[in-house]
């Protein structure tokens, strides 16, 4: 319950959010906007307020945003064409279009901002308590168990993790001497470090050093901050998972991260729901984290998406007038069949997840 409630209410917010971008810039520039809806299908509830009715529709995962004009070659009377968006400035209707993806990053911003504020920034406390032991490790093999603190390697006195990564490193395969405080008590224990790769958080191999199989506590603690820190924060906080997403949209492309780990609507669920139980501050930023991703996947050049059209604006800039029918209803047709194609591969990589786990109880 909780996962299905979570995801309703994360989708729900960053799909209003995204098409409440497109409806304010089109509002800004004078457009008619007919229709404001979250979800796609059949109307389930409505209301018209002014000139734009609000709709919930049947299908949840999207919404649009249908605006007086929008169709290309739509005939428009003279007298109306001031209110059609197909008749602004291309720069309006690009800023229309950007609207969307832009008010997802932004929000993003704004959700981490608020955490900020609310419990400060996080700065992880730099000490030798060991987090997590790797099964089949040096460390385990030896007897070492997450929880331990590192007091000292082969007498040398040991207060961070750094010093503790240095020594382990630089031993060159020889057997060192941990004295380490488990509950209290001070245990002795000899382990032999090995020569294993080196991955960054994509999983590329980038070197090989000497290690025990042993990573440090997550533990941080937070500093207050005032808003023009909180505000950075955020900024920079968003930039670095704008940066992570499209360098992870990368990977995929270079079959670096195989396309088994994409994930659809339920492990998204999934994961909202874990992240409510652990907390609020959990799912707001798992929220924020979701809006970078919404913002910057739709940004990519694909056709139906917000990045396609931006491509197809920005021709029509270049040439001066726009694409012809024909070259717009193919890309429609290709950009529809792989989004279809790849709505299929997350829903199946989804349920073989679910099926697994099944498989494994």
């Amino acid at each position: 319950m909780n996962s299905l409630l979570s995801f309703v209410l994360v989708l729900g917010i960053l799909i209003f959010v995204h098409e409440f971008g497109h409806f304010l810039v089109a509002k800004l520039c004078g457009v008619r906007v007919l229709k404001f809806s979250l979800g796609f299908g059949n109307k389930v509830v409505g209301k018209k307020w002014g000139e734009t009715e609000y709709l919930i529709s049947a299908f949840p995962l999207g919404g649009y945003v249908k605006m007086f004009g929008e169709q290309q070659g739509e005939e428009i009377p003279e007298s109306e064409r001031v209110r059609s968006f197909s008749h602004k400035p291309v720069w309006q209707r690009f800023g229309i279009v950007f609207g969307g993806p832009l008010f997802n990053l932004l929000f993003a911003v704004v959700l981490f901002f608020t955490m900020f504020t609310l419990v400060g920034l996080p700065e992880p406390v730099d000490t030798t308590l060991i987090g997590h032991v790797s099964s089949g490790s040096a460390a385990q093999k030896a007897g070492v168990k997450d929880g331990d603190v590192i007091l000292s390697i082969d007498g040398q006195k040991t207060t961070s993790w750094i010093q503790v990564s240095e020594l382990i490193k630089n031993s060159k395969g020889q057997e060192v001497e941990l004295i380490v405080d488990r509950d209290g008590t001070r245990i002795t224990i000899r382990a032999t470090p090995v020569m294993e790769k080196i991955k960054n958080i994509f999983g590329e191999e980038t070197g090989e050093r000497y290690l025990l199989g042993i990573t440090r506590s997550e533990e941080v603690r937070y500093q207050k901050a005032g808003i023009v820190e909180s505000i950075k924060a955020a900024l920079i906080q968003t930039w670095n998972l704008i940066y992570l997403t499209i360098m992870g949209i990368v990977k995929i492309l270079q079959r670096v991260i195989p396309a088994s780990e994409l994930g659809g609507p339920i492990r998204i669920a999934e994961i909202a729901g874990q992240q409510l139980e652990a907390g609020w501050m959990n799912l707001l930023y798992f929220m924020g984290l979701l809006s970078v991703n919404l913002g910057v996947l739709n940004l990519l050049p694909i056709p139906v998406l917000d990045g396609g059209h931006l491509v197809f604006l920005t021709i029509e800039g270049v040439r001066g007038k726009p694409l012809s029918d024909r070259v717009m209803e193919v890309s429609q047709k290709v950009g529809i069949g792989l989004l279809g194609t790849l709505m299929l591969f997350v829903f199946y990589n989804d349920i073989f997840r679910i099926v697994q786990r099944w498989m494994g109880s």
